[in-house]
């Protein structure tokens, strides 16, 4: 199966983290964020991967490479100026269903189901749903029971909140649904395509999705993402050796007699862990 990732993010809010790197590539309990997206799609059977980027993309070419030693074939698909987000997955040119997920999101969410749900609904695009507490910072959805959509707003405010369901960025998509977009202009999404889709009475669907989900957009949610990660409340690992429960190790880690280490923690490449030092999840 055929996935994009969306990788052009330049993560100002993030900053400094991102001065001299690409969002995707912050790193995330020792990889960079987009290589637990790397491994979801590869988990799924998505293996024909492109990627889309604007921002310092040969910081994510000299990476991930022609992605093999993630079990996916990458190509890269770098915008000269922003195009917005559909205009930049119009570049990629898949001439059929393929899925499309931010790489600067955490997730575990079953893209095998989603897929599934797309294909028995015979939609034209299927965008992938989740509750949230706060739906203040995301599209809003609102779905009948087959899970067509009805209605959506981008960003609400408080009178607008009309659901607790939101846009998570991932979306399943039929060719046909780009063919709306022109070649070459900035087109977004959820502002301009959508929309348009749902007053031309094309088959729009929701899916909405159990596991985790963190759109990792500011700093408090970055730091909240790795809590997450280590308390096991999502699926992905972090980078390096397991050593015992809730605790890894990086490359060329000294760890000496008598230190005390109490998980979860992630140690990272060719730390010293001196006798006596007593690190505490």
């Amino acid at each position: 199966m055929k996935a994009v990732i969306m990788a052009g993010g330049e993560g100002t809010r993030l900053r400094p983290l991102t001065c001299d790197r690409p969002k995707p590539m912050v790193p995330l309990a020792g990889k960079p964020i987009m290589e637990h997206i790397a491994a979801l799609l590869a988990e799924h059977d998505f293996r024909q991967v492109a990627v889309t980027s604007c921002y310092l993309p040969q910081v994510i070419e000299d990476y991930f490479g022609d992605g093999k030693a993630w079990n996916l074939s990458l190509n890269y698909f770098v915008e000269k100026e922003p195009l917005g987000t559909a205009g930049s997955v119009k570049n990629v040119g898949f001439n059929d269903a393929f899925l499309v997920i931010s790489g600067d999101a955490l997730t575990d969410i079953d893209l095998s189901a989603a897929m599934a749900f797309h294909k028995s609904r015979g939609a034209m695009v299927t965008i992938v749903l989740k509750r949230v507490p706060n739906p203040l910072e995301y599209g809003v959805v609102l779905t009948d029971e087959d899970g067509r959509i009805k209605r959506f707003v981008e960003k609400p405010g408080w009178g607008q909140i009309f659901s607790d369901i939101v846009n998570t960025g991932i979306y399943i998509i039929e060719p046909e649904a780009m063919a709306l977009c022109e070649r070459g202009r900035a087109v977004d999404f959820s502002r301009e395509l959508f929309p348009r889709l749902l007053a031309e009475g094309a088959p729009l669907y929701g899916w909405v999705a159990d596991g985790y989900w963190s759109d990792i957009g500011t700093m408090d949610v970055y730091r909240q993402s790795h809590y997450d990660l280590l308390a096991g409340k999502v699926k992905a690992q972090p980078r390096g050796i397991k050593l015992a429960d809730g605790i890894w190790l990086g490359k060329g880690v000294e760890l000496e007699s008598g230190a005390r280490i109490q998980g979860p923690v992630v140690i990272g490449d060719y730390c010293q862990i001196r006798a006596g030092a007593r690190i505490l999840p």
